[in-house]
């Protein structure tokens, strides 16, 4: 095989793992999450703008209490990127839950930051997000003092 067989049969491998990681997403539910480590390694470390969690029963119990009063929760990838231990996909999430947004849905841009594990399961997993876009502005009195500061800061 030549050297560009090789890097294109590497980038296909590395654009169905991204695809399949939104479509794992975007199938995920309170009664499948067992299926975690399908897609984890069990030393994955995730980090999002409220949590760090280290190894597969962290992330489980984490997705459990997500997941238990969530309405809905949908990913469509926007742009993506990725080598063969690592990737970077951006996303629109949609969402509906009870607590946010008097369960109405939301809608929130982010990005994924994802490396492999060889075993091909994923060993880290970075969600960037802004968390006013996603909470924040949905309560009333923080939203307003969001929105004002927000509003100073483009001012200076």
């Amino acid at each position: 095989m030549t050297k560009f067989a090789e890097h294109n049969q590497q980038n296909a491998q590395s654009s169905l793992r991204l695809q399949q990681f939104v479509d794992f997403y975007n199938g995920l539910s309170a009664n499948n999450l067992t299926d975690l480590s399908r897609l984890y390694h069990q030393d994955v470390v995730f980090v999002d703008p409220v949590h760090q969690l280290k190894g597969l029963p962290a992330l489980g119990r984490y997705f459990e209490h997500a997941y238990q009063r969530l309405n809905s929760c949908h990913f469509t990838p926007v742009q993506q990127a990725a080598t063969e231990l690592q990737g970077f996909v951006s996303w629109r999430m949609r969402l509906s839950h009870p607590a946010i947004n008097k369960g109405e849905q939301v809608e929130v841009e982010g990005c994924s930051e994802l490396r492999w594990h060889q075993d091909g399961r994923i060993i880290y997993h970075r969600d960037y997000y802004d968390l006013t876009d996603m909470v924040y502005r949905h309560i009333p009195l923080l939203g307003w003092l969001t929105a004002k500061v927000k509003q100073k800061m483009a001012q200076d």
